[in-house]
This record gives C-alpha cells, sequence and structure tokens, in this order.
C-alpha cells in the first residue's frame, strides 16, 4: 500500500482553509484559503442588533476553490491517493432546510432573507428565546434538558437561534421542514445525502449546542418544546435521534463532487465536528490538557476518560458530551464570547480619524490618503503591545471586563456588556489596551477555576490560533494570570490538521483518533512561563475584576 493523503477543511468565521496532508507524519502538503465573499460586504449582518447571517454559496463556493487551491500545485500520483475528506466549522451555526435538505436562502424567494442564512456562531439575536429555555427547563417539572449544558443554554446555541427565527419570519417558519448545522450540510453535499432524516449527524454539535443526550433518547422530549412554543410541534421529529463522532465515515464523495473538486472518486467523507473541538485534536490533547482555542473568541476544550468524570455533572460550562472531542472520551467545553475581537475593537476606536477624518483632507492625495491609512491600522496592535509591554504590572489601576460580546463561561449570558474603570486624565490607549489585554486573561482563569472547582483538574495547557501564534505580549499576561506554563502549537493551521487527523481515521489509514495524533501530531514551538512576582501582583488584580464583574452583572443589569 503506497503512501495515503488527507483533506482537512476549516471554516472559520470569516474564511475557509483546506490542507492537504501526508497522513505518515502530517506535513501539510497543499493549503489554500477563499474567503467569503457575501460576508466580506456585510451582506445579511446587522451588527447594531448582533445579527450575523452567511450564505451557503459563500460555503460552497469556498470549498471548491479551497479545495482546488490546495490541490493546484501537487502532483497526480499524490491526488490519486487521497483517502479521506473531514470538514470542521464555526457552531452552532443552524440553517432552515426543505424536505431535500436544500437551504432555504439557495431558493429565488429567500435568496436575500438573512432567515434563510445561516445563523452564525455569534449571532446573538435570541437572547430572550435562550432566557426562556433556562427557565422552562428549570420550572416544567421534567427533565432539566441543560443538564449537560453546563446548566445554562445560550442564545448563541441551536433550539434558541431556531425558535427566534421561527417566531420572527412566518414565511420561514411555513417553509422550513428541518434545520442542519453548517458541520452536518457540508458532508451531505459531498456525499449526496442531503435528505434531513437521514443525513448522519455531528455528536459534537448537537450534544454541545441541541440538547442532545443519550440519557434524553436524543433530543429534549416533544412535550417540553411544545410547551416552550407551540411553534416547535413536530420539528423533533423532523430532526435526528442518532449522531456521530469524527472517526465514523458518512459516506463517499458523489462522482459529481469529485469532480468539481479534482479528487478521485471512493474518497471518504467524515462526519463533521465544531472547529474548537477538532483544533483540540490537531493540538494533540490529552486527558486533563486544557487546549485554548485562541482567535476572535476562545474555546476552552479538556478530555477526560469516562470512567474518571462518571456521573460528574460540571456546572457553568458550555456542555460535556461523549465522544465530541476524542472518541471513547468526555469533551468538555467553555470558552470566551470575545477575545481577539475586543482588541480589534479597540484598534478600530483608535482608527477612527482614519476612516472618518483622513478621506475628508482636500490636502491629501488619494494613493497618499490610502498608505497612512493601511499602514497605521496594520500597526496600531502591534504598537499597543510594544508600548503596554513596559508598563510596570503596579501601574494597571484600569481594570476592565471582557463581557463585550457577552459572557460564554462561565454561565453563559450574552446580555452582560463590557466595562472598563479606574481611568484617569493619564490613562493613554496603551494603559487600557493593557487593561483589556488583562481582562481578556482574567477571563480564561474564570475558566480555568470553574473546571477546578467542579472538579475537573488541569495539568496543562496548549494554546492554538491566530492569537497564540501572533501576539507574545497577550500569551505572556495569561501564563502570568493562569500562573501557569502554556505551551503553543507548532502548526498555524491546527484546526484544518486536525480534521486531516479524523479523516485518516475515517479513512483507515488509523485505528483510532489518539494512534493519528501520534503520527501526525507537529509538536509544539514555543512555551510561556509564568513570572511568579508578576502572577502575585496579577492575583490582587484579579480580585478586582470578579468585584468589578459581580457588580455590573447584579446591580446594572
Amino acid at each position: 500500500m503506497g503512501k495515503k493523503y488527507v483533506i482537512g477543511i476549516d471554516y472559520g468565521t470569516d474564511s475557509v482553509r483546506s490542507v492537504v496532508v501526508d497522513s505518515t507524519n502530517g506535513e501539510i502538503i497543499g493549503t489554500a484559503v477563499y474567503e467569503y465573499q457575501r460576508w466580506k460586504k456585510g451582506l445579511y449582518c446587522d451588527p447594531l442588533i448582533n445579527q450575523f447571517r452567511q450564505h451557503p454559496l459563500d460555503y460552497l463556493d469556498g470549498l471548491e476553490n479551497s479545495i482546488r487551491g490546495a490541490l493546484k500545485n501537487l502532483d497526480k500520483e499524490i491526488i490519486s491517493n487521497i483517502a479521506g475528506i473531514t470538514v470542521d466549522t464555526t457552531g452552532s451555526t443552524p440553517i432552515a432546510v426543505d424536505k431535500q435538505g436544500v437551504p432555504l436562502s439557495m431558493k429565488p424567494e429567500f435568496k436575500d432573507d438573512p432567515d434563510a442564512m445561516f445563523i452564525l456562531w455569534k449571532d446573538h439575536t435570541a437572547v430572550k428565546e435562550a432566557a426562556e429555555i433556562n427557565e422552562l427547563a428549570r420550572t416544567w417539572g421534567g427533565k432539566d434538558y441543560t443538564m449537560y449544558e453546563g446548566g445554562v443554554y445560550s442564545s448563541e446555541w441551536f433550539w434558541a437561534k431556531i425558535l427566534h427565527v421561527l417566531r420572527k419570519n412566518e414565511k420561514v417558519r411555513k417553509n422550513a421542514f428541518s434545520w442542519v448545522e453548517h458541520c452536518d450540510w457540508i458532508p451531505a453535499i459531498l456525499t449526496g445525502e442531503t435528505d434531513p432524516l437521514r443525513m448522519k449527524r455531528s455528536r459534537c454539535a448537537a450534544g454541545h449546542k441541541a440538547m442532545w443526550h443519550e440519557d434524553f433518547n436524543g433530543l429534549p422530549d416533544e412535550k417540553f418544546l411544545v410547551k416552550l412554543d407551540p411553534k416547535l410541534a413536530g420539528l423533533r421529529d423532523r430532526l435526528f435521534r442518532e449522531t456521530y463522532t469524527c472517526d465514523i465515515a458518512v459516506g463517499t464523495i458523489t462522482p459529481e463532487w469529485a469532480g468539481k473538486l479534482g479528487l478521485p472518486e471512493g474518497v471518504k467523507v467524515g462526519a463533521g465536528a465544531f472547529d474548537a473541538h477538532l483544533g483540540a485534536v490537531g493540538g494533540e490533547v490529552k486527558p486533563y490538557q486544557l487546549i485554548k482555542v485562541m482567535g476572535t473568541s476562545t474555546c476552552d476544550m479538556i478530555v477526560s476518560p469516562l470512567d474518571e468524570v462518571g456521573d460528574k455533572l460540571v456546572a457553568g460550562i458550555c456542555g460535556q458530551v461523549d465522544g465530541s472531542i476524542i472518541p471513547g472520551m468526555m469533551g468538555l467545553e467553555a470558552g470566551q464570547s470575545a477575545f481577539g475581537d475586543i482588541y480589534a475593537w479597540f484598534s478600530r476606536l483608535l482608527a477612527w480619524p482614519l476612516t472618518d477624518i483622513l478621506p475628508g483632507l482636500p490636502w491629501l492625495d488619494e494613493k497618499t490618503k490610502k498608505r497612512i491609512s493601511e499602514e497605521s491600522a496594520d500597526r496600531i496592535i502591534e504598537e499597543l503591545s510594544r508600548q503596554a509591554e513596559k508598563i510596570p504590572v503596579e501601574e494597571s489601576a484600569i481594570i476592565a471586563l471582557d463581557w463585550m460580546n457577552g459572557r460564554r463561561t462561565p454561565y453563559a449570558n450574552q446580555e452582560l456588556k463590557g466595562a472598563i474603570t479606574g481611568l484617569t486624565l493619564g490613562s493613554d490607549a496603551p494603559r487600557i489596551f493593557k487593561a483589556l489585554v488583562e481582562a481578556t486573561a482574567f477571563g480564561s482563569r474564570m475558566i480555568n477555576e470553574r473546571f477546578i472547582s467542579e472538579g475537573i483538574r488541569i495539568d496543562g495547557v496548549i494554546a492554538i490560533g491566530g492569537v497564540a501564534k501572533k501576539n507574545p505580549f497577550v500569551m505572556q499576561i495569561v501564563a502570568d494570570v493562569l500562573n501557569m506554563p502554556i505551551k503553543v502549537a507548532k502548526s498555524d493551521q491546527t484546526c484544518a490538521l486536525g480534521s486531516a487527523m479524523a479523516a485518516a481515521v475515517v479513512a483507515g489509514i488509523y485505528k483510532d483518533v489518539p494512534a493519528a495524533q501520534k503520527a501526525m501530531g507537529g509538536g509544539f514551538e514555543k512555551e510561556y512561563k509564568p513570572d511568579p512576582v508578576k502572577a502575585k501582583k496579577y492575583d490582587n488584580l484579579f480580585a478586582g475584576y470578579k468585584k468589578l464583574g459581580s457588580f455590573i452583572e447584579n446591580e446594572l443589569t
């Protein structure tokens, strides 16, 4: 048997990346990125009401362009030996579909209707519905269906988003036969099995976001759903009962899609999962190693042997699901609703003159204006980090809250808002930026303390994602605040690599995910070690962060 290759496809918030990976050693031999063109234009989104939607055609365009781009310079012999494909996506990112599994937004009458689009993970239009789910789960007299979701259901998740759209949009409600997660739809497209009643659904997505559990015989009971809202009547039977972990093949690529993508027929397609969970696989997660996926937001993952977790319910996190990360182990998820997004917000705030004043200056030519704007914007975070690094910890009298996009963990609450306190006339941009970075680090510590207080130990921390790779200043503060060393995964495409590892199992190249990790893992490139003096000072600032958070949550919301 010759050398075999696999493809990992990583659908992010702004773009999709495909990688072709040598299954013998994990070497990425082909890669390409495609930016979503409709999303780039801001179509179907309204940030003022936290509405973020994506068109399925962006995903299909990305599928074709990214894979063809990744294959572009590869020998025909390599391409002919590609054996498997696995997809990871953001989530929860559901969409309404008809009886054939066609997204409503791909029909002429819905082509510009945001409610017929994929509802992106960061869409927070369903805050009211999430609150109703939480209230009913605790009071209706039956099972608490949030018990495996950390005890709190979020507006970022499956049922809240669906209920919001069904209430708001009668036309979508009447035409939606079922609903499908993004990570289930792409494998269904590739295999041709788009029938919502037959397509194989992700255990990862269903368990963490849709309140699916074997103890419930699948999804929440019809009586619960109808009590929540009669508009949900009958939907449970049009969804799914069984779910599948990332080591399971959902089918084989169709001849049509093999031709479109330039792949051989017979390629196995694996069950999809969420980007952060397969990122944990790519980051070589082991039991009780916390994987921090650090990007626009964070996802924090731990796996534990099933017999060690037992019947323990971990409160305040984003769910615990058998097999959601490593099949055969319990996957536990937490996270922050904003991380890098907070730095980007502050950067945009400072760049306001570049976008709103500079263009109107008549004494500058257009070429110079463009150069000033682009070069300044590109350097803001870099220069803020350089200047903030010089500021001693004891000067950090400013304390901020990292809730600009709500709070994911502990105890999801998307209605919360950020705050900055301790400002004086001497508070300059680097000092405020430093406080914002410290706030995101304190949010990370809240997650660690939540796991530990609930009896889940943390033996080490591994970081992946854009922030981990690009900003040493941020990483050192996180290490100091956590008072724990942080290893940074070597691969800069860890989520896609994790998908490729899963694809290698689906294709039969390895017997299980740990075996694929061992053969294909890229190791680590750097370790940030905490400064004990700064760590002690941060203990005091962390106490102030918690005090501020308690005041904002209890007195101002």
